[in-house]
């Protein structure tokens, strides 16, 4: 029987949660697997709220559609939860993974009655350490890599420090950032 992962990510225009997710899709097409990576976009601007999604499988994807019953919603920016129901179709057997320096426990007032997994992590943080700015996408993206068990996070990592060397090839000093910034993501993350 085919193992299909299914993931919704939330953020806003220019936090990266599109981006995150085309390099979920190649890392997980680096491991052998089938991918999908793409976005769906309102009005196309700065800060206006985002969806991308990612179907990873061991056998061939079929279906071409937004994802409305995903195994797990990524939330890059906290502030969407009182906004978007992005708990929307979620499955109990999943989990949702938040930006955000609140505990489970704590967010879960914010989440309409869902009882599956609560994963959080102050991504935000994580990337003013590593990166010396504001970029939450890199540390969701080792997150979800975490939570999901979509790939073994060594590899995952080896194929990341090679993405990272090839675009940041003129930017050296930005691949050791965002590799650590992935590795922190990895350990920090609540609710596992």
């Amino acid at each position: 029987m085919s193992k299909l992962t299914e993931i919704r990510w939330h953020g806003r225009g220019g936090q990266g949660a599109k981006t995150a997710s085309l390099l979920l899709a190649d890392a997980a097409f680096n491991t052998g697997q089938y991918v999908q990576g793409f976005p769906e976009y309102g009005p196309e601007r700065m800060g206006a709220p985002i969806t991308a999604y990612n179907r990873i499988s061991d056998t061939k994807i079929r279906v071409h559609s937004n994802i409305y019953e995903p195994d797990f919603v990524v939330v890059v920016d906290e502030t969407l939860l009182a906004s978007i129901d992005v708990t929307a179709g979620l499955k109990k057997s999943g989990a949702i993974i938040i930006n955000t320096p609140k505990t489970p426990d704590e967010v879960r007032k914010y989440l309409n009655g869902y009882e599956g997994s609560i994963c959080t992590i102050d991504a935000v943080s994580i990337s003013e350490k590593t990166l010396g700015k504001n970029f939450p996408n890199t540390p969701m993206l080792g997150a979800v890599v975490k939570v999901s068990g979509i790939m073994d996070p060594e590899q995952f990592l080896e194929d990341m420090k090679a993405s990272f060397a090839h675009k940041f090839a003129t930017k050296p000093q930005v691949i050791e950032g965002n590799v650590a910034a992935l590795k922190m993501a990895m350990q920090e993350v609540k609710g596992i």
